[in-house]
């Protein structure tokens, strides 16, 4: 492809409101460009990129025994209030009306639509398992879209949903999108990990994250530092923390008072006793579901919210308001603490608060703390002793017991175990070899196809411009042609142009008339993996230069022998990518 006979209007500049590396660097390369907040057009160059991603997730799909559909966009309301997700589903889901005033909403997501689909075709035992998916658009209206690719509001997904008859099927084919997602990631050249994870609003009993491992990833991430020993991770919010064998069986002084006037934050109070957070109980008090709950945490720990959720097993747990606050320990916040609690039947307290003793925390009195607390002698409420507290570097891992690591992920992946969620509640039911009515069992799995692009460019990056894996680079290689109006130049750039084309490489020829600097920057702005350059002067030398986009590193060809020499330097560039996504 000729530079002049193309699209790729790059920039000198990032806008800005771009924040991450990905984001400037789209828009930089000339790949992107927004519409309006969370919606992007995608420039022909980086819609090359998209195709790359799109073709390796619809080959392994179609390896894994997955067929292909495509479902509409807009979504009629009855079949989510069916699921019971109308209303569930929060203002992510752009609900409107058409001219007869019947609900409907822009799909983020498809569980619904497909479960309606089946339900009216599969009739028996026989025509299952099946695995349906599609690439398509999806709209999630986001109340802060930002990053650019990375939390947009319209993006492009691959979803697929299974339906089995028994659990063993369904654990069949959860197992065989989870080997798919490794063969999909791996193809593009990323440095990922499978994490357990949350199901949110998905729902199901059980999920695996997919995480592209970048310093700019919005996702914490528990990993076993024995790896690849133990491949164990987990997203922070599902990592569980096992508790001690044993409790503590120290003792303390007897429990007093002491005045802390003013001295509201777990900060404040460690600044004016002079005593480590972790010597701290903060008292944190919420309603769930309406209903009060009190929960008790080391001072330098935080709260893992998800946890609390389930554990309460409620659909929404808010912090208590200042008067609530008031009415459970007749004090102003910031002065909460497990003696004395009223409107609450038991305490949960984080495991970790039965390993020690001698604790400092509120006395539910204003301006005042309560030191040498003992949980067992001093807290008459019955205390329930559970996990609630975030993942930290170092907890032992739940799987051998070694440290754990803290690692920063982007998601772009997610499969779900469903179970009967959506066919119990959907009505979609097959008959059994006995003639029996049965539901079908479900899992889904989506990968955020556009996400992907930027996941790729915040893993491979540098000053100058991104680094393209080999797998999704727009273009195999990047001809520079120097002196456009020199006719050696010109013909040497044609041949090689020909000579890669009969390789089967697909080139993006830069043919300008512009200062060699600014191809240079131009080339290591879009990051396609090898560059060749053809300068009058280097030519006149009997040399074409070559530089590897990964690495920097810079080397001379014969231009007489360039066309033997070319395809062992090829192969190092990719070797190289190789060698970095098995790391």
């Amino acid at each position: 492809m000729r530079w002049t006979r193309y699209y790729i209007p790059t920039l000198k500049e990032a806008p800005a409101d771009a924040e991450v590396a990905s984001h400037k660097l789209l828009v930089r390369a000339g790949m992107i460009r927004k519409l309006t907040s969370g919606i992007y057009t995608w420039l022909p160059i980086g819609l090359r990129t998209l195709e790359k991603a799109k073709n390796i997730v619809r080959r392994e799909m179609n390896a894994a025994g997955a067929i292909e559909v495509l479902m509409p966009t807009v979504q009629p309301g009855e079949i989510w209030q069916e699921s019971g997700r109308w209303k569930k589903y929060g203002k992510e889901l752009l609900r409107f009306k058409d001219r007869h005033e019947r609900d409907y909403c822009l799909g983020p997501t498809h569980e619904e639509v497909s479960t309606a689909l089946l339900r009216g075709e599969i009739k028996s035992y026989r025509q299952l398992p099946l695995n349906i998916y599609q690439i398509q658009t999806k709209f999630r209206d986001e109340v802060r879209p930002r990053f650019g690719l990375m939390r947009g509001r319209e993006f492009l997904m691959k979803d697929a949903y299974s339906f089995d008859i028994d659990d063993d099927g369904a654990n069949k084919s959860y197992a065989a999108m989870k080997d798919a997602y490794h063969r999909i990631f791996g193809s593009m050249g990323l440095n990922f990990r499978p994490v357990e994870a949350d199901s949110g609003a998905i729902g199901g009993n059980f999920s695996h994250e997919f995480m592209v491992l970048a310093e700019t990833g919005e996702d914490a991430i528990a990993a076993c530092s024995n790896w690849p020993e133990c491949s164990w991770a987990a997203n922070v919010e599902r990592a569980p923390i096992k508790p001690l064998a044993a409790p503590c069986s120290a003792s303390c002084p007897p429990m007093e008072q002491v005045s802390t006037p003013g001295q509201h934050s777990i900060d404040d109070i460690c600044a004016f006793l002079k005593t480590p957070a972790k010597r701290v109980i903060k008292t944190l008090l919420f309603l769930a579901d309406g209903k009060p709950a009190a929960v008790l945490l080391r001072g330098d720990r935080e709260l893992n919210e998800i946890k609390l959720a389930h554990l309460l097993n409620a659909d929404e747990v808010v912090f208590a308001s200042p008067d609530q606050v008031l009415a459970m320990t007749g004090a102003e916040p910031g002065f909460a603490g497990p003696v004395g609690l009223k409107g609450v039947d038991t305490i949960y307290a984080d495991n970790e608060l039965r390993e020690n003793t001698d604790w400092i925390a509120g006395a539910n009195k204003s301006d005042t703390h309560v030191q040498h607390l003992d949980l067992q002698r001093d807290v008459t409420l019955p205390i329930r002793w559970v996990d609630l507290r975030n993942a930290v570097a170092g907890d032992p891992c739940p799987c051998c017991g070694k440290p754990l690591e803290i690692k920063r992920g982007i998601e772009v992946g997610h499969i779900f175990k469903l179970g009967t969620k959506y066919s119990e509640s959907m009505h979609a039911v097959f008959l059994d070899e006995n003639g029996k009515e049965r539901f079908m069992i479900m899992g889904c799995y989506g990968i955020g196809v556009s996400r992907v692009v930027a996941a790729a460019i915040e893993q491979n990056f540098d000053e100058n411009g991104i680094k393209f894996p080999p797998q999704l680079a727009p273009f195999d290689v990047h001809i520079l042609c120097l002196d456009p109006g020199d006719a050696a130049v010109s013909s040497a750039c044609d041949e090689i142009e020909e000579f890669l084309a009969a390789l089967g490489l697909e080139t993006l020829y830069d043919d300008r008339d512009e200062r060699p600097g600014v191809k240079f920057k131009d080339a290591d702005l879009i990051g396609i993996p090898a560059q060749i350059t053809v300068g009058g002067k280097s030519l006149a030398k009997g040399v074409i230069e070559v530089k590897d986009r990964r690495s920097g590193e810079k080397s001379a060809l014969s231009a007489k022998t360039f066309k033997q020499e070319f395809g062992a330097w090829y192969q190092s560039v990719l070797d190289g990518w190789s060698r970095k996504s098995q790391l």
